[in-house]
């Protein structure tokens, strides 16, 4: 029987048509399929056989299944989170809202945050574990989605700070919502005829990625709800594609909102901050 070590090295080769981490890939799959750590695997199992029930995965990811769908699980803001295909994989490139967040709340915490579209609960979860006085409100359209959020909440010990509403913020009465110190969303910004990696565009579920021909159909709908729902020192923190900072912020200026770019680490323009024109608090 092959060992882990060589049957690592195979499954790279295979999946470098189809990945851009083949030898990560094929790593994190074996740890999956040992049930364990991929360090304590790659220090103390590389001689061990490989288990059969590798080989059943590896052939899900060739078919461009993420990793993380195969696993049940993945990683976000150090915290281990379920994912299934009813929610978006959390990706690293979204850490830049929690980053955003800390810098504007550095010297006074949020005690009210809402999540539009919680989806895994990722955003809303990494907020609660940063701010330890904070409640939070994750919404989310599809009640599978939410029972994702809500089974990631339970996991982490955070339920009892969240409240979950299976609500679309397209049929929303907002004003039963009160405000918020801290709004949070990640919306689907993707244009409806871009072209995607087979591992999104045939996996990810389309609901939360498109919205209409320039992918800005969902701000055009949020941002102006923002001015209601935001304390009058309080931020809301959007995800945006790389092109789209200087269309999202005019429309947040038709809408009052004063507005400041962050970027992720590959200094690719990645969330906006909109706070009140009038806000008190330095940016």
């Amino acid at each position: 029987m092959t060992n882990i070590a060589e049957t690592l090295r195979h499954a790279a080769e295979q999946l470098e048509a189809v990945s851009e981490t083949p030898r990560l890939d094929s790593e994190l799959l074996m740890a999956h399929a040992l049930d364990m750590e991929r360090g304590a695997m790659l220090l103390n199992k590389m001689r061990d056989p490989a288990p059969a029930v590798f080989g059943p995965m590896l052939l899900r990811r060739l078919a461009h299944e993420p990793v993380a769908y195969i696993a049940g699980k993945a990683e976000f803001w150090s915290l281990p989170l379920m994912v299934t295909p009813d929610v978006l994989i959390p990706r690293g490139d979204s850490e830049t809202l929690i980053e955003a967040a800390r810098d504007y709340f550095a010297n006074i915490s949020p005690r009210r945050i809402l999540d539009l579209g919680t989806g895994s609960g990722a955003l809303l979860l990494a907020a609660l574990s940063e701010w330890r006085e904070a409640h939070g409100l994750a919404m989310d359209q599809s009640a599978k989605a939410l029972a994702v959020a809500h089974n990631n909440a339970d996991h982490l010990q955070l339920s009892d700070r969240c409240q979950f509403v299976c609500q679309s913020w397209h049929d929303m009465d907002w004003a039963d919502l009160g405000q918020f110190d801290l709004i949070l969303c990640n919306p689907p910004y993707v244009e409806s005829n871009a072209t995607l990696a087979p591992q999104v565009r045939d996996y990810e579920p389309h609901q939360a990625l498109f919205a209409g021909p320039e992918g800005l159909d969902d701000y055009r709908h949020l941002l102006p709800y923002m001015p209601q729902l935001l304390d009058p020192d309080g931020a809301a923190i959007f995800e945006i594609g790389a092109t789209q900072a200087e269309s999202v912020q005019n429309i947040a200026q038709e809408n009052t909102l004063r507005s400041q770019l962050y970027h992720d680490l590959a200094g690719k323009p990645r969330a906006l901050s909109f706070t009140h024109a009038a806000n008190s608090k330095d940016q």
